[in-house]
């Protein structure tokens, strides 16, 4: 009786391995992507090394759904409002928002998928404190700049390349997403000329709220 209740019991403990191996990494990429983010301690290195390489930069990540009207009771995903902010010494802030969806796809990987702001919203408007922000799931369409690209999860997190062509140049995003830390390159090429200013990722860091 001893040795098939403990039979039961490693058969039961195999069961809950299995079915967290299984289980699928968007709820833990959800985790990661959610936050406040930047890369201060990146420029005060690079200050202390004598040289600001990259602008001061600053992302706000929030979840959207609340935000989308008509949007349907099941999405296989979930969206991201990201309000991104980039300060150059001696220059002003330049501000960049973005509304993402992420789907969940069957082979654990994460596709990205970057939706087009209305023309309507004014981009000063378009941030995740504004309560009056709203957008419609019926005309929301797709960039027609980004492509689809996978993340792929890894030991360090969650890892994506996008190459994206358009007409005289490039523009590929290269992302970590980490439990502490995003690590992000855009490099920007037009006309066989590199306009991205810096050759390596901006580093942020999770900042406490």
């Amino acid at each position: 009786m001893k040795k098939q209740s403990l039979i039961i019991l490693l058969v039961s403990l195999l069961a809950m391995m299995s079915t967290k191996m299984e289980e699928h990494p968007i709820e833990l990429f959800k985790q990661y992507m959610v936050g406040d983010f930047d890369n201060s301690h990146q420029i005060a290195q690079e200050r202390r090394d004598g040289k600001q390489i990259h602008p001061y930069a600053k992302h706000i990540n929030r979840r959207a759904e609340a935000k989308i009207k008509n949007l349907p009771d099941k999405v296989n995903g979930f969206y991201i409002l990201e309000e991104s902010y980039y300060k150059y010494e001696g220059q002003d802030t330049i501000v960049k928002p973005y509304l993402f969806f992420f789907e969940q796809l069957p082979n654990q990987k994460i596709r990205l998928h970057a939706l087009q702001l209305p023309k309507d919203i004014p981009v000063k408007d378009i941030r995740n404190n504004n309560p009056a922000l709203s957008f419609d799931y019926l005309t929301l369409q797709a960039s027609p700049t980004f492509k689809p690209a996978d993340y792929t999860q890894t030991e360090r997190g969650f890892y994506v390349k996008a190459p994206n062509l358009f007409p005289g140049g490039s523009f590929t995003l290269e992302e970590t997403i980490g439990k502490v830390q995003l690590e992000v390159m855009e490099t920007l090429i037009r006309d066989g000329k590199q306009i991205t200013p810096y050759n390596t990722p901006l580093i942020y860091d999770r900042l406490e709220r």
